[in-house]
């Protein structure tokens, strides 16, 4: 089948049969706003564990304060724009849904790909910060980790493999242990609190070093990507927009409310953390959290065995709930024929057993031989920014050409609201490369394949019934008749 029809230039739609959506049907009616919040909240939870941290080493705790202040700014701005587009076009493809409809296929599988990358890769970095929990509690007397990432991904994949409502019940069950570990961590910290220890990283000859800022502007940019850490993942909530019971209503409240409660958990952590034990103390450490008590009280206690052993729900959250939004992700760019069909098959209990396995077993393989949370987070965030960039430009773009698209959910400030998320998201990925070249490079080799893929093969093979398909299709449809 030609393109025409609605569909654009420069692409053709294959027919599929009867049976091929039957065979890619995700369950329902599983989720409520409120499991769609504690998605947003696991799925980013483990950043307050480990990973921010490494911002200390990169631009000392004023410039890491500074850094998280303006991501946390680009992911509430983002955050209100994606609650419209997940509300005005709940597709399980979610960034990738909102960008094909703004920007056509290329723009469409552009956004789910560094989508793809950011989701599919975040995993390996949190099993990497969980073994290096499980190695400082001397868990199973273990001396090398590839054993503690191949038992997460069998595990968490497993479960998920058994169905949706039960994987999101048990990851808001973890989330809220890993919650009431990040409040008493903070409560036994603040007895401990000295502004002082904020700021014992010794400020350097860089440009505008200081005492608040001892790597200078240089450290703001470079401490970017670790702000994000406190963040990253949030905007995976639209992507349980197929399985939500009202998503026009439920993912705007999910997707804010999960925002709220991180905004308030970044704040906390990013103060107590440094103040109590030290910015220096914790800048390198895999397991930061029970490290700055262990500094702070002078060896082990019972709390930090306690933040330590419950830290490790925190991690798990995370690794469960990005999991989820991985194989959602991918199940929605394979249904549509942008990859390889068979990704997106699903199982008699609705979730979509590939999309689960193939990139759970190169996450494996990432985590066990690399073993490097720092170089993956990074990898990941550079994904993670250009999607950002695509999204905000999509919302800008919807805004101005389809003024009457129905949004039950208007962003507050519209435009200017997205246009600051999108100035700053533009920064992230300029941060991405000058803090690590060859994350970024790696990433956008990725992209780069994946692009080549696409206008080499896939453009000439979608699928027009798939529901993202359709939805631009039908606006397309309506502007050439008008």
């Amino acid at each position: 089948m030609g393109s025409g029809g609605g569909h654009p230039r420069g692409v053709d739609y294959e027919r599929v049969d009867a049976t091929y959506l039957e065979r890619r049907r995700l369950r329902r009616g599983a989720a409520g706003w409120v499991l769609l919040a504690g998605l947003g909240v696991s799925s980013v939870v483990s950043g307050d564990f480990a990973g921010w941290n490494f911002g200390l080493a990169h631009g000392g705790w004023g410039g890491l304060l500074v850094a998280t202040a303006l991501m946390a700014t680009m992911y509430t701005c983002m955050v209100l724009g994606l609650a419209e587009l997940a509300a005005a076009l709940p597709v399980a493809g979610a960034g990738y849904g909102f960008a094909r409809r703004a920007l056509g296929p290329l723009g469409g599988f552009a956004t789910g790909v560094a989508i793809l990358v950011e989701y599919a890769i975040a995993p390996a970095a949190i099993a990497v910060f969980i073994s290096g929990y499980v190695e400082a509690l001397g868990l199973f007397g273990l001396t090398n980790s590839w054993p503690v990432h191949l038992v997460c991904y069998a595990v968490f994949v497993g479960i998920h493999l058994r169905g949706v409502g039960e994987a999101l019940r048990l990851m808001f069950a973890i989330t809220a242990v890993a919650v009431v570990a990040l409040l008493a961590f903070a409560a036994g910290m603040v007895t401990r609190f000295d502004t002082a220890r904020l700021f014992d990283i010794a400020p350097t000859d860089a440009p505008g070093a200081s005492a608040f800022l001892p790597f200078g502007v240089p450290g703001v940019l470079a401490a970017l990507v670790y702000g994000i850490w406190f963040f990253l993942a949030v905007e995976g909530v639209p992507l349980a927009a197929e399985e939500a019971r009202d998503p026009r209503r439920d993912m705007p409240r999910g997707i804010i409310g999960a925002m709220l409660v991180l905004l308030a958990l970044a704040a906390v952590i990013l103060v107590v953390a440094p103040g109590g034990a030290g910015s220096s103390a914790i800048a390198r450490s895999d397991n930061p959290l029970p490290h700055a008590l262990v500094v702070v009280f002078g060896g082990e206690t019972a709390l930090s065995r306690f933040v330590n052993y419950v830290g490790l729900a925190g991690l798990v959250a995370s690794f469960f709930s990005i999991i989820y939004a991985y194989s959602r992700q991918l199940f929605a760019l394979s249904r549509a024929g942008y990859l390889p069909r068979w990704l997106s098959l699903t199982g008699r209990r609705g979730t979509p057993y590939t999309a689960l396995l193939v990139p759970g077993t190169l996450g494996f393989l990432l985590a066990a031989t690399t073993g490097d949370g720092e170089l993956l987070i990074n990898v990941a965030v550079f994904g993670a920014t250009l999607s950002y960039v695509l999204m905000m430009v999509s919302h800008i773009v919807l805004r101005f050409r389809e003024p009457d698209l129905p949004r039950p959910y208007r962003t507050p400030g519209g435009v200017v609201t997205t246009g600051v998320a999108l100035a700053l998201a533009v920064a992230a990925v300029v941060a991405t490369f000058l803090v690590d070249p060859t994350a970024a490079a790696v990433t956008a080799g990725i992209v780069v394949v994946a692009l080549l893929y696409f206008v080499l093969h896939s453009r000439r093979r979608l699928v027009a019934d798939a529901p993202e398909e359709e939805f631009a299709a039908l606006a397309r449809a309506e502007r050439e008749l008008t």
